[in-house]
């Protein structure tokens, strides 16, 4: 018995991953700018920026500091 996504098996229990989701694949390329690479470079300047005050925090210096006293 189907419904809503879900089956029930022989034993009455509900088996809520039994309906695969429908898979979209976009095939034309895109270069340039564009939503995807927005979103990656924003992704990317996050984890730069939080890197940056836990190295500093971590080490009481700035980047240039501590790059300055290796």
């Amino acid at each position: 018995m189907t419904s809503r996504g879900y089956t029930n098996e022989e034993g009455g229990l509900i088996n809520n991953f039994a309906v695969e989701p429908k898979i979209y694949v976009d095939e034309k390329q895109q270069f340039g700018f564009n939503k995807y690479a927005e979103q990656l470079n924003g992704r990317l300047a996050m984890i730069g920026f939080i890197s940056a005050v836990v190295l500093e925090l971590a080490t009481g210096h700035g980047v240039v500091g501590f790059l300055t006293n290796l």
